[in-house]
């Protein structure tokens, strides 16, 4: 049985069991039950958070080290991160106003998070210059110090830097490159680790839910669902597409028509990494790129371009947020976003990756990471959709770079 199939079943199991309990309240059998599924949610929990700073770091770091294909400065380098960004952030912006819009999760007032949340410290009475000093002074701290602390945005400027530093240095810093390689790839063993224990760990999240919160909270989950679906959907239908045919001068239609079995490939496997060698493939033999641009665009989106895991993470903040009945200011959205796209960018292109780096999404404006449980009964099912739309992203992009970069000679032994 595949992983996937495991953590659906055990999703079911948990919202049945979570019942089962609402059944006998108030007895030794509630009070047991919720007491072992709390043991095994914190450790589940608990190994992930223990993870995620050592992941994105060396994500982060390795993956801005691979970079120095094709030049630092290079025009084709440019024009593909400028690409990068603006989709990026035009996911962002979608995901958070449409999560407005439909007013996602209000009305609701979950208890369950309520001891994570004392914690938490507001920013409500700061003025956005004062806000931005505040999240300046935490954000370039000593990066031991944020490591220790698990200052994700800290983590993640360090990480930028080190990266950048190793482009920057070349060959002399080989030997680091290759350690941060190494380093990545044992960070992915453990997760790969931790994942086993996920149907396990999902159960006893569910079951806990759904036997501490009224029945209603799955309607508002089916309510975020649609939304969310339907946001993505609108991303890559309309918005993606017509970025193409103003600036990649290539019909919608006919990219459809030549990337439909990446998508379908993207959209049936939830991995970006997976369906990678496809689009390529897609990209050259069907939607007429270079393969010198379609070998270098399509890697690098698939590492650092994911419109869609972007607008998901951001609207699930705000949607967790409603629930546990949290206003956020618009400072914290604003660090929403930004780390929802640094999240995007350390995302590895596996499937329900995005459960794994939601949880610093959810950490960088105080959110519980206990409350990704909400999530998880659609998580799979969204992963399809975003999944499609991320590879979509990354072929779109290589034909708008390749139409601005005609003149430039990528040689293939650059690529990595």
């Amino acid at each position: 049985m595949s992983l996937n199939t495991q953590i659906l079943m055990a999703a079911i199991l948990g919202v049945a069991f979570g019942f089962l309990l609402n059944l006998y309240p108030q007895t030794q059998f509630f009070d047991s039950s919720l007491y072992i599924l709390g043991l095994v949610s914190s450790i589940f929990i608990g190994l992930l958070k223990m993870l995620i700073v050592p992941l994105i770091f060396s994500s982060i770091v390795v993956g801005v080290s691979n970079l120095e294909a094709g030049g630092q400065f290079s025009r084709v380098w440019k024009i593909t991160v400028l690409c990068f960004l603006t989709t990026t952030t035009l996911a962002l912006g979608l995901g958070l106003l449409c999560a407005h819009v439909f007013e996602v999760g209000k009305g609701m007032n979950i208890t369950t998070f309520a001891s994570a949340m004392q914690a938490h410290q507001s920013v409500d009475s700061l003025t956005p210059s004062s806000f931005l000093t505040h999240f300046i002074q935490n954000t370039l701290i000593n990066p031991f110090k944020a490591l220790s602390e698990g200052n994700l945005l800290a983590v993640v400027v360090f990480a930028l830097l080190i990266g950048v530093a190793l482009v920057h240095g070349g060959d002399r810093y080989q030997v680091f490159r290759k350690l941060s390689q190494q380093f990545f790839e044992l960070m992915m063993t453990l997760v790969g680790w931790v994942m086993k224990l996920a149907p396990l760990g999902i159960f006893a999240l569910l079951a806990k839910l759904m036997a501490s919160e009224d029945i209603s909270v799955l309607s508002r989950l089916a309510e975020f669902a649609a939304v969310v679906t339907g946001t993505t959907l609108f991303h890559g239908v309309v918005v993606l597409p017509l970025l193409l045919w103003v600036f990649g001068r290539m019909h919608p239609l006919r990219f459809f028509r030549g990337a439909r079995l990446a998508l379908l490939t993207a959209f049936a496997t939830s991995s970006s990494s997976a369906t990678m060698p496809l689009s390529i493939k897609c990209a050259q033999q069907n939607l007429g790129v270079r393969p010198q641009t379609a070998g270098f665009v399509i890697p690098l989106g698939t590492q650092l371009n994911m419109d869609g895991t972007a607008l998901y993470e951001a609207a699930a903040a705000l949607f967790i947020a409603n629930l546990i009945g949290l206003d956020l200011t618009i400072g914290q959205q604003v660090v929403v976003c930004l780390t929802a796209m640094i999240a995007s960018l350390g995302a590895p292109g596996i499937p329900s990756a995005g459960m794994v780096t939601m949880i610093m999404v959810l950490q960088s404006v105080g959110l519980p990471a206990e409350a990704i449980a909400i999530l998880l009964p659609i998580d799979r099912l969204l992963d399809t959709v975003r999944t499609a739309v991320n590879v979509q992203g990354d072929m779109m992009i290589s034909v708008v770079v390749d139409r601005y970069a005609q003149d430039v000679d990528l040689r293939p032994e650059q690529h990595s």
